[in-house]
């Protein structure tokens, strides 16, 4: 809005101060700061509204410490974080900008699928909420969204230099010209390659005249999993108090640092890193997503006074995917975001051991102590091949510990796309 009224005024109005709001840098400051306040203030205001409604968690007896504590905790605490994200871009981002406009409906779109899924819960006091093919469903449909929209929207380009060298004229050379335009392109990012770009349409020469048709058919097929892997990560890693929420904070920092420098020409070209024209818009949505993030561990920290529910969880992880896709760092996300794989691994591992034991020995077994993962150093006496650590290790301790290991993957992330 507020962007909206500066490109009006723009040219015609001498207001100090006004040319600050064309800085990328300024908007997601101010982005994250409004965010920032929204959810330790106005946040708040919600979280009674939820103890008033009596929306509270319903914990299973799993034999963790501190685990009935949390029982009654106010839910669906995700919608801070919706709002916190919305308001901001709203009021400072450029809703022209397709890429903004894009992660907007991503945000909505799996915010309502979250709150649903949560309201379910609430309403049939149980713990089974939206039944899983469902969430696929609206996994799936975002993912055709964005991928078919990358394909198809003119506004969604890379920039590529072509060089062209005249021939020899009396055996005197020409000098080379150089142009840069925007085009349609399956390639992204990977990481230990000289160029540091993969080309989808590789995949598919066999095709003939049609491999980049389907080098865009395999993309968006790769979008797909990504949105609804990513998603459904999170979802699960939200176990602990503030785990997910500082989790994904350090998570969209490194991501924020890759579209600012993938959106910046200058900089992109000294980095030998992708362009991405329009792209550099995103760094205002994620200031604000980083500044709810933040502001919500305010209340989402061990004690919880608030849980952000699967309205927080899946809309945190599809959000995270879909970005990582716009500036092309899809195939980044296993490392990145390592810890919503391994726990999502987790489960998909114990799950098949212990049916694969029960059907063999009569007896299920375990991998691990508990699934998903995180669950697993909070308990102790149930044996497992996993037998590490011996003793239960505090929740507290637990979430700082896996906090570092992201700093460590979001360094080591950036380090891959410099080691050729």
């Amino acid at each position: 809005m507020l962007y909206w009224l500066y490109e009006q005024l723009n040219g015609s109005s001498h207001i100090p101060g006004a040319r600050l709001m064309s800085y990328i840098t300024v908007r997601s400051v101010a982005a994250a700061l409004l965010s920032l306040f929204l959810t330790t203030v106005i946040g708040r205001r919600i979280i009674d509204r939820l103890q008033i409604m009596q929306i509270g968690e319903v914990v299973r007896n799993l034999g963790l410490e501190g685990q009935r504590n949390k029982t009654g905790t106010p839910t669906m605490g995700g919608i801070i974080i919706i709002i916190a994200i919305m308001i901001p871009c709203l009021l400072v981002g450029d809703l022209g900008n397709i890429y903004m406009v894009l992660l907007l409906i991503s945000t909505l779109w799996l915010g309502t699928i979250g709150f649903l899924d949560d309201y379910l819960k609430f309403k049939y006091h149980n713990k089974d909420g939206m039944k899983g093919k469902f969430k696929i469903i609206g996994q799936v449909g975002l993912g055709l969204l964005v991928g078919l929209t990358m394909y198809l929207s003119p506004d969604i380009t890379q920039r590529q230099v072509v060089t062209t060298t005249p021939p020899a004229v009396d055996g005197v050379e020409q000098v080379v010209d150089s142009a840069e335009l925007n085009v349609k392109s399956t390639q992204t990012t990977i990481p230990f390659v000289k160029n540091n770009n993969f080309d989808y349409s590789s995949l598919t020469t066999w095709m003939g005249p049609y491999a980049q048709t389907g080098g865009w058919v395999l993309f968006i097929l790769v979008v797909i999993i990504a949105v609804s892997a990513t998603s459904n990560g999170a979802n699960l890693t939200d176990g602990l108090d503030g785990l997910c929420a500082g989790v994904s904070a350090i998570i969209c920092a490194a991501l924020a640092i890759m579209a600012y420098l993938g959106g910046n020409i200058i900089y992109s070209g000294y980095l030998n890193i992708m362009y991405i024209p329009g792209s550099g818009e995103m760094v205002v949505f994620m200031s604000a997503f980083m500044g709810a993030l933040i502001g919500f561990l305010w209340y989402n920290a061990n004690p919880a006074q608030v849980f952000m529910g699967d309205t927080g969880s899946l809309t945190i992880g599809g959000i995270i995917a879909v970005f990582a896709i716009l500036i092309h760092k899809e195939l980044l996300i296993p490392l990145l975001c390592a810890i919503f794989f391994v726990e999502d691994l987790s489960v998909m591992i114990q799950v098949a051991y212990f049916k694969y034991t029960r059907k063999k020995y009569g007896e299920g077994r375990r991998i691990f102590r508990m699934a998903p993962l995180h669950h697993h150093f909070q308990k102790e006496g149930i044996p497992a091949l996993f037998d590490y650590p011996k003793n239960a290790i505090t929740e507290p301790k637990i979430v700082t510990r896996f906090w570092i290991i992201g700093i460590f993957l979001a360094i080591l992330t950036f380090i891959t796309l410099k080691i050729r």
